[in-house]
């Protein structure tokens, strides 16, 4: 019998790896592009449970998984941090350098 590849596991596994390097972009595109990896992923997995015997890239689709759950989750607390230290410190001192200096300096000294 002659195997093929899943669909989607490369597609997967770029998502993957794309949501880890851009979690640092305020959050945003790598939870984006981790969600869209866990859809692909849940596609191919149906796929594959139904005939394991003709897909070969499952090793692959779980890296991507893996990979997609990773970048989802430092996405994540990336947004949180970025959202709390908003409230906290105020988003006008996000931008303002001596501002946010004057903020920490009265958190500090409560």
């Amino acid at each position: 019998m002659n195997q093929q590849k899943l669909p989607n596991a490369t597609a997967v596994l770029v998502l993957g790896i794309v949501s880890i390097v851009s979690c640092c972009c305020y959050g945003l595109p790598g939870l984006i592009t981790g969600i869209i990896a866990m859809v692909l992923y849940n596609k191919d997995k149906k796929l594959y449970d139904a005939n394991p015997a003709l897909y070969s890239d499952y090793g692959n689709l779980n890296a991507g998984k893996i990979l997609a759950i990773i970048g989802i989750v430092l996405s994540a607390l990336y947004l949180i941090t970025i959202l709390v230290m908003g409230s906290v410190i105020g988003w006008d001192a996000m931008t303002d350098q001596e501002l946010l200096k004057e903020r920490l300096e009265e958190l500090q000294n409560r």
